[in-house]
């Protein structure tokens, strides 16, 4: 989109490496405006997820373990978006290792209100052709990579951060493009037996034949 002149990155960069954690790494609200510095291992590729904040009705912070036990997990962080990550961390966030990686303008935790007002997030996914996408559906774009990649359901439970199978199952199904022609295909050819059997066809498609 940057390409084709329908989004702009030089602008302001101040969210750009939050966007692309949260996408490719796969993290939830919480446990991306949880992290702090010594929870980036940049040179091993890796984040460790460990804690997240949830916001109460009455506007308190509370920060406490992840939505799950297996939410607690390291995460591999794709080579692409490392140096969008480096030029954060040294323009942005403190050298203290305890410091928030994406931290408030106030050097609090980050609010979901705060960010769309920031990010302009409602102006900015209206602008790319998207309008009404929510954060949370960067998360769900990052499940549907890692489930492109083939990766067995144990794996994709562990990076998701889910303790049943269930949801990684939805986003497996979901890729599987192949089977579901394989399958669109064989109905074709149940219907065509079923033709034949009505009498409206001599030789039913894919009928067995001697080979060779």
């Amino acid at each position: 989109m940057i390409d084709t002149g329908q989004a702009d990155c030089t602008h302001d960069r101040h969210f750009r490496a939050f966007v692309l954690l949260a996408t490719f790494a796969s993290l939830r609200w919480g446990e991306i405006t949880a992290l702090r510095r010594s929870d980036l291992d940049l040179e091993a590729g890796a984040v460790r997820v460990r804690a997240a904040y949830i916001e109460r009705s009455t506007g308190e912070m509370i920060l406490g373990p992840p939505k799950s036990k297996a939410g607690r997990r390291v995460v591999g962080i794709p080579q692409a978006i490392i140096p969008a990550l480096r030029e954060h961390l040294a323009v942005y966030t403190k050298d203290d290792p305890g410091a928030l990686v994406f931290p408030a303008p106030k050097g609090g935790p980050l609010r979901r209100s705060g960010f769309n007002k920031l990010a302009a997030w409602p102006y900015a996914v209206q602008t790319i052709g998207v309008d009404g996408l929510h954060f949370h559906d960067l998360r769900h774009t990052g499940n549907m990579i890692a489930a492109e990649s083939g990766a067995g359901l144990k794996d994709l439970m562990a990076r998701m951060g889910h303790d049943n199978v269930r949801a990684a199952m939805i986003y497996q199904h979901a890729v599987r493009g192949a089977d579901r022609a394989i399958t669109v295909a064989i109905d074709k050819h149940l219907s065509g037996h079923e033709r034949v059997a009505g009498g409206g066809e001599e030789d039913p498609p894919g009928a067995l034949a001697p080979v060779g």
